[in-house]
């Protein structure tokens, strides 16, 4: 099972770790220093609840929100309510989805999910205006549905249905380039890596020019063992995206397991310049110093003499 450390977390979620912090004091999550996929979904869960009373300008606390996962994890028996239900904000607690209706695990009152129900009819439009002769109509289809399958990987819960919009996207348009990404992301993140290699590989064949599809190729490639093709497709990125700091952070790392610590310089380098705060940039700046530190580098001068480094 793949294990996250602490600075990992923060930095997938972008989390800041105060807020981490309080969900941890609150009982959402336990203290630990290594996390699992499934505490990511339940973490990012947590994080899209703040956003969502951020953007809306109310509060929802670290405290009421357990109290509503524990009242839930009563009434329906669940054992991870923020991951086996989507979650959304009701006053100052919360309600879950369940089956079409709204739960509210405090007062036990159940109410229509009419967003439930419009989204329904919304598929129903979809799927028509995908059949349609139309181009306009079928462009706009497709580009809801996409925005609705983003919407729905947010949520653990609906992941399941964001893969099948995108599979319906990708069944009108094979070389919709986004579509084959986050599908792709999905399989990989089940760790279905051969899956995800076929997807990000039709992505970069779509859009030759898509270095996040290059970037993620590299990342399932580097999974599978397969470091020379990360390598290249790292390289690409790069090449396609020069400040595409993160694919110079990995491009670093696999020079360094292939034992190329000058060609991974180079790169850790350039992370610190595009990135120069947080954990990230802290461990890039170091591997560099210990590279400059064990190497005898060479310089070679304008007069073709060399010079080492000292």
């Amino acid at each position: 099972m793949t294990r996250y450390s602490r600075q990992d977390v923060l930095r997938i979620l972008h989390l800041n770790p105060r807020q981490l912090m309080s969900w941890e004091r609150a009982g959402l999550l336990s203290l630990k220093e290594q996390y699992t996929f499934e505490d990511l979904g339940q973490l990012r869960a947590l994080r899209d609840l703040q956003a969502h009373a951020a953007k809306t300008r109310t509060r929802i606390s670290a405290k009421s929100i357990r109290a509503s996962v524990d009242a839930m994890q009563r009434v329906a028996g669940m054992q991870n309510p923020l991951l086996e239900s989507s979650a959304v904000r009701h006053g100052s607690h919360l309600a879950f989805r369940l089956g079409g209706v709204l739960v509210d695990p405090l007062t036990q009152q159940l109410a229509f999910d009419f967003d439930a129900s419009v989204r329904s009819r919304q598929e129903i439009v979809y799927n028509t205006e995908l059949r349609t002769t139309n181009p306009a109509q079928r462009t706009a289809a497709l580009q809801e549905m996409f925005l609705r399958a983003v919407q729905m990987e947010e949520k653990p819960a609906t992941i399941p249905q964001a893969a099948t919009l995108y599979e319906a996207i990708l069944a009108a348009q094979p070389n919709h380039a986004p579509a084959l990404i986050n599908l792709g992301t999905i399989y990989y993140n089940l760790r279905q890596f051969e899956l995800a290699e076929g997807l990000y590989r039709r992505a970069t064949i779509a859009d030759p020019e898509y270095a996040l599809a290059f970037f993620d190729l590299g990342n399932v490639l580097d999974e599978m063992q397969h470091l020379d093709e990360a390598t290249l497709a790292y390289q690409k990125a790069v090449t396609l995206v020069p400040q595409y700091a993160d694919a110079h952070y990995n491009l670093a790392l696999a020079y360094e397991r292939q034992g190329h610590k000058r060609r991974a310089l180079r790169h850790w380098l350039t992370y610190v310049r595009l990135d120069p705060t947080g954990p990230w940039s802290n461990h890039a700046r170091e591997q560099a110093r210990k590279i400059l530190k064990s190497e005898k580098l060479s310089i070679v001068s304008r007069r073709g003499r060399l010079v080492r480094a000292g």
